[in-house]
């Protein structure tokens, strides 16, 4: 009677295991709508214009203030 232990199946049965284990997982995932994609970019693309403006002005401001205090 021969006993399947990792040690008899070998490299090559727990690697295709492996792989039968990664297409089985892949088929339970949910993959996002194109529309939310596009939704999620507009939405991260907008949030960074308006951060990289409020800190433009900030800066620009904090600067302006500077220049004044310094002479």
């Amino acid at each position: 009677m021969t006993e399947t232990t990792e040690e008899s199946i070998g490299w090559v049965g727990r690697s295709r295991s492996f792989v039968e284990e990664v297409q089985a997982e892949f088929q339970k995932i949910t993959w996002t709508t194109q529309d939310e994609v596009r939704n999620g970019t507009v939405a991260v693309v907008a949030i960074v214009v308006i951060m990289a403006a409020f800190l433009g002005i900030v800066d620009f401001g904090l600067s302006q203030v500077m220049q004044r205090v310094l002479g």
